[in-house]
């Protein structure tokens, strides 16, 4: 009884085999005949997909990616016959899914049979058909597509495949990466950033420095990945690989300095702004950071000269003028502060003399200030405030009415 048992299941096997595996002969006869329907070969072809007498076969898979194939070729042609029924989005998915059936069915082509020898049935089929999908740039008009429409994952997953089809195994090499390849790599690594798949992003954005297409702005990006994930090093890194690259470019530059300067490397940003000056000399903004470092590092003469180099090249550089401000005012305060603990009248006078020099000496740059940036407040209050040291009373009211402050 248990032989018999036995033998029924040997046979229900061996009829499922045949019966899988007459499916999949099946499905590629319909997909292959005249007028095919595509669906009822998918409905043959999907539990063969599975089945465990045919899913490690490669003219399984095989078949399915032909399908995906076949059905394309019609697609392309409805595209010029009918374009308005032409569907992008469903043409995207057969090739995508096509595809992936191709890739798995190389793999299993070139596994060796019982008697160790590997014999391909299938790579030649597979590499003209995936040569063709490369050429015809439908994952590229899938990606494109939902680019446009804000699926970025999908836009990433569509022009990620396009440019792994050169280094497939059944390739072989006979793909040449062009100008076309990198620019869809380029924007494979932008729909990844914007899918927040920002390691995806960097491994392309990487490969993409030395390829000497949209380079500047690659770097550009590489570091902005880096830097949203708060990788210091490597974003530092390439913002010193960009600037030997550009020389001439001042933003890898200008993003380093301020690196080095939100990070509390006041001498080492100091390095780097030399660097700036003698390679743009003329440019005001790298004085003005000049004597904004130098303050910061205590070097207050070093600092107003920087300062006044600045204003030298730019006379309404706002960020200059406060600087220089506040620096001859906070000198007066100094000097004010301790007038009163003098007993001796003329030194007194003399002292309280040498803090409203400075006092003037302020006010030029905050009557600019407040005339280039009439809106800012703390410009007209310190405005007011020289006023009234000054004993300059009509201007000092004038302010206040502004202000719309009470006297």
């Amino acid at each position: 009884m248990k032989k018999l048992i036995v033998s029924l299941l040997l046979i229900g096997s061996i009829a499922t085999l045949y019966a899988q595996r007459a499916n999949v002969n099946r499905a590629r006869n319909i997909a292959r005949s005249e007028n095919p329907n595509f669906a009822i070969a998918r409905e043959l072809i999907t539990p063969a997909l599975q089945d465990e007498s045919t899913k490690n076969l490669a003219n399984t898979w095989f078949v399915a990616g032909e399908i995906g194939f076949r059905e394309n070729q019609r697609m392309e042609t409805m595209r010029y016959l009918r374009p308005a029924e032409f569907d992008q989005r469903r043409q995207g998915q057969i090739v995508l899914g096509s595809l992936r059936f191709f890739i798995v069915a190389d793999s299993l082509d070139q596994l060796p049979d019982d008697r160790g020898r590997v014999r391909p049935r299938h790579r030649r089929d597979i590499r003209r058909m995936v040569t063709e999908y490369y050429q015809h740039g439908s994952l590229v008009g899938y990606g494109a597509y939902l680019f446009e429409r804000n699926d970025f994952a999908g836009a990433f997953n569509a022009f990620n495949a396009f440019i792994s089809i050169p280094d497939l195994p059944a390739i072989e090499g006979s793909i040449p990466k062009d100008s076309t390849y990198h620019q869809i790599m380029f924007f494979a690594a932008i729909s990844a950033s914007n899918a927040d798949k920002s390691h995806e992003a960097i491994r392309l954005f990487e490969k993409l420095t030395d390829k000497d297409y949209e380079t500047m702005a690659v770097f550009e990006l590489l570091y902005n990945e880096f830097l949203q994930l708060g990788d210091t090093v490597n974003y530092v890194r390439v913002l010193k690989e960009g600037m030997e690259r550009f020389p001439g470019e001042p933003w890898f530059l200008q993003n380093l300095i301020n690196h080095y300067i939100h990070s509390g490397q006041h001498e080492t940003a100091l390095k780097y702004v030399e660097t700036a000056i003698l390679s743009e000399p003329t440019f005001a903004q790298y004085h003005n950071i000049k004597g904004a470092l130098h303050e910061q590092l205590g070097s207050e003469e070093q600092a107003e000269v920087s300062f006044r180099k600045a204003l030298e090249l730019d006379p309404d550089l706002t960020l200059a003028l406060e600087s220089l401000g506040r620096m001859h005012f906070r000198r007066a305060l100094a000097i004010d502060d301790g007038v009163f603990g003098i007993r001796d009248l003329n030194l007194r006078q003399r002292e309280q003399e040498k803090a409203d020099n400075e006092f003037r000496l302020a006010l030029p740059f905050f009557e600019r200030l407040a005339e280039l940036e009439p809106d800012e407040m703390i410009h007209k209050r310190l405005l007011r405030n020289l006023y009234y040291r000054l004993r300059m009373y009509d201007k000092f009211e004038a302010v206040s009415r502004e202000l719309g402050m009470d006297e």
